[in-house]
């Protein structure tokens, strides 16, 4: 059989979830990859077949998305010419986790494809939203990655075709401890921006996992990491909390792990407050923003205060993908016949 795995490299969250599922989707044939977008830290082993720079999201300074990178760095007339050329007639099986190129190129070939992804899990009307939704996003959700079939990811099962998170190996069997520190995870923030409230807890030692950081090195108590996969997953093994944005794979690793977790989701980034809302009504801490006066404040509050949450499940890798392979063999033959 072949297959194409189009992931979206706008984020680590993706490649990271591609990760564990690629090794389970290599025993049912040759997988092919397609990445689209530039700006995830992450590498994913695999057979990169095809790549793009897609139509990716940029980030300001201090915790906001920069509309203005979005419309001078991409270009859709370039994805839709991409569209067209991609050869998804030759693939058995195409899997994508909100990548826009490929199921366009579904769509214009007639081809059955399957979105298997955390966004696939906002096509509910039951999934949690902020108070005030985004008309925008909601269109983005509904239309950005269009397919035949889809399966999501979520904290909690909000709907029939919503299955528990992927969690990484390493985090799964890996050695669970408290050695007292804070890991931070805060990609759309640069050191400026926040540095000052880590500083005014002497008494706390903060991980930071930062942009531009060559290898580890401290400054008072703060010590500062570069982005590195294995190095991040040991780190949050051990620390007592973590601060992070309103991704959803992070956090779904500090849940399952019972760490405390503090969230704070990027300005006007639509999937975060989502995400922080949901976090929300499981009782997690969440903020609309660091870059504010009483952030020191507000850590503070959150390790005297906030409750440690924890998964009820995590998804069996297996089990998904079989799922997968189900619903699209269905329709085929439903149509054939």
């Amino acid at each position: 059989m072949k297959i194409l795995y189009a992931v979206q490299a706008t984020g680590n969250g993706h490649i990271s979830r591609a990760m564990q599922l690629l090794p389970q989707l290599e025993q049912y044939g040759t997988v092919d990859l397609f990445l689209s977008g530039n700006n995830a830290s992450l590498q994913l082993n695999g057979n990169v077949k095809f790549r793009s720079k897609g139509l990716s999201l940029y980030y300001t300074k201090c915790g906001g998305l920069s509309y203005t990178g979005m419309l001078w760095k991409n270009n859709i007339v370039r994805a839709m010419k991409e569209a067209r050329d991609l050869p998804v007639q030759s693939y058995d099986f195409v899997i994508n986790d909100f990548e826009f190129i490929t199921a366009e190129s579904c769509r214009i070939h007639k081809k059955e494809s399957i979105h298997l992804g955390h966004q696939a899990s906002f096509l509910s009307d039951k999934t949690p939203r902020p108070d005030i939704k985004s008309k925008v996003g909601e269109l983005i959700y509904k239309h950005y990655c269009k397919t035949t079939h889809h399966l999501g990811f979520h904290f909690e099962k909000y709907d029939e075709f919503i299955l528990p998170p992927v969690v990484k190996n390493e985090i799964i069997s890996g050695e669970n401890c408290d050695l007292g520190h804070i890991t931070v995870y805060l990609p759309s923030y640069q050191r400026h921006c926040i540095e000052t409230h880590f500083r005014y807890h002497k008494d706390i030692v903060f991980h930071w996992f930062l942009a531009g950081i060559k290898k580890p090195f401290k400054e008072g108590n703060i010590i500062f990491y570069p982005i590195h996969n294995s190095l991040f997953t040991q780190n949050l093994l051990s620390c007592h909390g973590l601060i992070t944005g309103g991704g959803f794979e992070t956090p779904s690793e500090a849940l399952y792990l019972g760490k405390k977790l503090l969230c704070i989701p990027i300005r006007d980034h639509y999937e975060q407050k989502c995400n922080g809302a949901a976090l929300s009504q499981l009782g997690v801490m969440t903020l609309p923003d660091a870059d504010s006066p009483d952030f020191f404040l507000q850590i503070q509050n959150w390790l005297n205060h906030s409750p440690i949450i924890r998964l009820k499940e995590v998804n069996n890798i297996e089990e998904t993908i079989l799922k997968a392979f189900a619903q699209i063999k269905s329709q085929v033959e439903t149509r054939v016949a």
